[in-house]
């Protein structure tokens, strides 16, 4: 991918600086810690350079960083899941393989917009939600938003939850929700990465890729829209970047500062997003009507709701974040008193 991946990277340059701030003073003792850092270009790319330059802070609050890049989100998630990472950047979606809650925030439909989402990182923020971010092993010590992720068509006539049935959709062959959703619209599942799903589309081996705007651009994801594609104007679902530690590598006041540091910088990543999705075209958009979006809200609502009882989503993230959509729109059908919850 080269340069071209450097627009995107650049909603997760923050998430990786925060490792890296002046936090605090932490004496004399200096302790050497790992940190596998997922970036698609490598050790030469924006993610790992930044986090380069970030030692000299870190090692300032007694961490001496030893940076390690992953080419291979899932090559990264498993050295950390092993033991041989101290630290480690990875989407959400990866990330709910070591916090079920924090993952939850990408289910789909589970946070419609930008004002569901910074509801939820404001309830994130408070000390008394640290518990949703602590497992056994592991913390997540920052969450910041990517951007809505959005179905990019290589067929405008595909505008119908119908007309997905049969089609070759890009899914990541390690999110088993996005693999229950395809098969659930009678999609084709075609496993895929971060690292190949762009190139998938963009030469015609899959009909429909899912991504947040932030990638159009540096993926160049209008190759495969062409002349006929067209982007959906639903979000499917919220992406996220998300650090982790091991509880036991890391003081804990060094991590809480990680992490109140990271709701810090929520702002600077939504005018990221906005840069990005004002470099779309607008005739790429295709606008679902109110009733269509009903529908595919409800049709979400019924996947969430399997994988809850599958235990692939965590309850209490569902629970609140319908707590959150109702604040934002009473309306919703979900909202009435009858309705279940999700």
């Amino acid at each position: 991918m080269g340069g071209t991946t450097r627009n995107i990277l650049k909603a997760c340059l923050m998430a990786v600086a925060i490792a890296g701030q002046p936090l605090m003073a932490q004496g004399d003792d200096v302790i050497e810690r790992s940190f596998c850092v997922f970036d698609p270009v490598g050790a030469n790319g924006p993610l790992f350079n930044l986090m380069q330059s970030a030692r000299p802070m870190a090692l300032e609050n007694g961490v001496d960083l030893e940076l390690r890049a992953y080419t291979s989100e899932k090559i990264a998630a498993e050295e950390f899941r092993n033991g041989q990472c101290d630290s480690v950047l990875i989407t959400g979606t990866m990330a709910r393989d070591f916090n079920r809650f924090t993952g939850t925030i990408e289910a789909m439909g589970a946070l419609p917009g930008q004002e569901e989402m910074r509801m939820m990182m404001q309830v994130l923020s408070q000390d008394n939600a640290r518990k949703y971010l602590q497992t056994e092993k592991y913390e997540v010590v920052g969450v910041l938003p990517a951007g809505a992720i959005n179905l990019y068509l290589d067929d405008r006539r595909i505008d119908s939850v119908e007309k997905l049935q049969g089609k070759r959709i890009a899914t990541m062959d390690h999110d088993k929700a996005a693999i229950t959703l395809v098969r659930h619209v009678g999609g084709s599942v075609v496993g895929s990465s971060t690292s190949n799903f762009s190139g998938r589309f963009n030469n015609g081996s899959v009909d429909v890729a899912y991504a947040p705007a932030v990638a159009y651009e540096p993926l160049e994801l209008y190759r495969g829209l062409g002349d006929d594609g067209g982007i959906m104007d639903y979000n499917v679902a919220q992406m996220t970047f998300q650090i982790l530690v091991r509880r036991d590598r890391f003081p804990e006041k060094y991590t809480t500062n990680v992490r109140d540091y990271a709701f810090s910088r929520v702002d600077e990543a939504y005018e990221i997003i906005a840069d990005a999705e004002s470099g779309i075209k607008d005739s790429y958009w295709m606008k679902p009507t109110p009733q269509e979006r009903k529908d595919y809200d409800a049709m979400l609502r019924q996947v969430r709701q399997q994988l809850r009882n599958e235990g692939e989503f965590d309850e209490t993230a569902l629970r609140l974040m319908k707590g959150i959509r109702c604040r934002v729109d009473g309306s919703r059908a979900e909202c009435a008193r009858t309705a279940s919850n999700d």
